[in-house]
Order: structure tokens, then sequence, then C-alpha cells
């Protein structure tokens, strides 16, 4: 299930170095999602606030998750080589680890297209931890973002690929 090759050449930079947009219109149409994880980690108190709904800027897990799905949506609008793309299906979820005072973010982003969606759930995921600093920062400036990365994608001509890193 894991894909281990790694390409010779980069694919966004032509024959003479040049950045460009990869051609996909002859790669057939697929199924294809990628799963994507982070975790912010705070100050107790922080989380304490965020587990209680007593911030004052409103619900920071609902309102990070609904960033999150606009992110996804917009990722080619952020990431200049990223395509437009029709996206079929993003969910967010958000669990707590109260003993490491880290929220873990997890993006599932699917589409049937030409090309996968990798970039979108790591901009998903990225967003939604970003909105979590910003609705906490006034308590808790010290808030670290760490292990944003694709855990799977699967679908397209290079198929599945799991992460062999816990």
């Amino acid at each position: 299930m894991t894909n281990d090759t790694h390409p010779s050449e980069l694919t966004h930079f032509d024959a003479g170095g040049q950045a460009h947009m990869v051609d996909v219109a002859r790669k057939n149409d697929s199924h294809r999602s990628a799963v994507a994880s982070g975790k912010i980690r705070m100050q107790p108190e922080t989380l304490a606030i965020i587990l209680q709904g007593t911030a004052k800027k409103g619900d920071v897990l609902g309102i990070a998750r609904i960033a999150a799905i606009m992110a996804a949506k917009r990722t080619s609008d952020l990431i200049p080589l990223c395509h437009p793309l029709a996206l079929t299906r993003v969910t967010v979820d958000f669990s707590i680890d109260v003993d490491s005072a880290t929220v873990n973010c997890n993006a599932q982003v699917e589409t049937v297209g030409k090309t996968g969606v990798e970039m979108e759930a790591l901009t998903a995921v990225q967003v939604g931890l970003l909105t979590i600093y910003d609705m906490c920062k006034a308590v808790d400036r010290g808030m670290v973002m760490s292990d944003i990365r694709v855990l799977e994608k699967h679908g397209g001509k290079s198929g599945d690929w799991v992460s062999l890193i816990d």
C-alpha cells in the first residue's frame, strides 16, 4: 500500500528550469483522496477555555472547522502552481489530548479528477490550526503548531500511499 518511489525530477519545472503548472490534460479522471493531520499545543488554561466554550470570539473548534473547509476549497488561490479542483468532499475533525494540552486536526479531502488533493488536505489542516491560534492568541501567544503532514493519499497513476511515520 505504500509507494516509496521518489521522482527523479521535480514536475513543476520545465526542461529550462522555469516554474510551470503541470499539464494534466492527458491524465484520466479518477477518484482521489488525501488525509492530512497536524496539531497545536497550548497552555492547559487555553485548552480549558476551548473545551468550556468560553472564548470571547466564539466556538473555537466550530469556526476552525469551517475555516479549514473553506481553505481546502481555495488552495489554488494560495499555492501558485496548484490546479483549481472541484472538491467532492471535505471533512475536518478535531481531537483533544488533555494531558499534553493539544488539539489535533485531521482533514480528508476527495475529488474525481486528474490530479490529487494532498495540497488541499494540508491547507485545510494548516488553516484550521491557524484559526485556533487566531481565536486564542489573546490568552496564549505561545501556542505551537507542528507535525503537519500527509498521512495517506489514494487514486491516480501513482496509486495508494500511506505514511510509515508514526
